[in-house]
């Protein structure tokens, strides 16, 4: 796939050599060059490239705030942010912005020919360094939601996927061989374990743990 190509840095020399690299890359051309947000906002509108090379700090509109445009207005416009950041902080909110990657300007050139390579199958590149820190926090994540998460016995479990399937009281006391009063008492302890206070609550949990599926 051939790369269509806006460059948005406010340092001349930068995109120079940026651009030097680029070029230097056959599936690649070079559309045009923005030293500010507003100016790369401009260039997309008039060139509409496939893809952007967005520097971070720039003056006027800053590069996540013209990546989150640029992704609204044009969502096939692909945005690959250069940056020296590689806190983790900085790459969540780019990609929450619509990047589609996060390359460091530190990064060697055959670096930049990975990320443009994946940019062109349709694929998200995100720099070792960057990634490391998205990945940690991704685990951390993971083990704070394990930590909170309500452990339920197999015949909790049961009542609570036949609640949330649609079943009524008297249908899951008849499936489990339950009395309709011990049924009762367990979906009253499930809510109250869970936080819930109406079976809609009790199908949103089943859901979010994998005890139903949405199909």
């Amino acid at each position: 796939m051939k790369l269509n190509v806006v460059l948005a840095d406010d340092h001349a020399l930068v995109r120079a050599g940026i651009r030097m690299l680029l070029e230097a890359m056959p599936e690649v051309t070079v559309l045009g060059e923005a030293a500010d947000g507003a100016g790369v906002i401009d260039m997309v509108e008039r060139l509409r490239p496939n893809l952007v090379l967005m520097d971070i700090a720039m003056p006027g509109l800053n590069g996540l705030e013209a990546t989150a445009r640029i992704s609204r207005q044009w969502p096939a416009i692909r945005v690959l942010v250069l940056s020296m950041h590689q806190e983790e902080q900085y790459v969540r909110q780019a990609l929450k912005m619509g990047a589609s990657g996060y390359l460091l300007k530190d990064s060697a050139t055959a670096e930049l020919a990975r990320a443009m390579q994946a940019m062109a199958r349709g694929e998200t590149y995100l720099s070792p360094g960057a990634s490391k820190g998205v990945l940690t926090d991704y685990v951390q994540r993971l083990r704070s939601d394990d930590a909170t998460e309500v452990h339920l016995t197999p015949r909790q479990r049961q009542v609570l996927q036949l609640v949330a399937e649609g079943y009524s009281t008297k249908e899951v006391a008849r499936r489990l061989d339950l009395a309709v009063k011990t049924v009762e008492t367990h979906r009253t302890l499930l809510m109250k374990q869970l936080g819930v206070h109406e079976v809609a609550g009790l199908v949103r949990y089943a859901l979010r743990a994998g005890i139903i599926s949405h199909t």
